[in-house]
């Protein structure tokens, strides 16, 4: 049994776009949980990919809000398949 759970394209996207985002603005899982009102462990779940745990509406647009951007920038320009 596998320890990685299957995840959609859109939520793969969305947390591949946060996790950059954190990155490039050399912010922590600690800093990222603190904008979207979560634990770090949250945030390490999300970014395991072991753990059921996504970012969710509410927490897109905190981020956006926070970064200055769109909500819809966290999202595909296009729909995506399924994994």
């Amino acid at each position: 049994m596998s320890s990685e759970l299957k995840i959609s394209a859109i939520e793969q996207h969305v947390i591949k776009y946060v996790t950059d985002l954190r990155n490039e603005k050399n912010l922590t899982q600690d800093d990222i949980a603190t904008i979207i009102g979560v634990s770090r462990s949250f945030i390490n779940n999300i970014e395991s990919n072991k753990s059921r745990a996504k970012y969710n509406l509410t927490h897109i647009d905190k981020l956006a809000d926070h970064f200055g951007l769109s909500p819809k920038d966290f999202l595909p320009a296009v729909a995506n398949k399924h994994l």
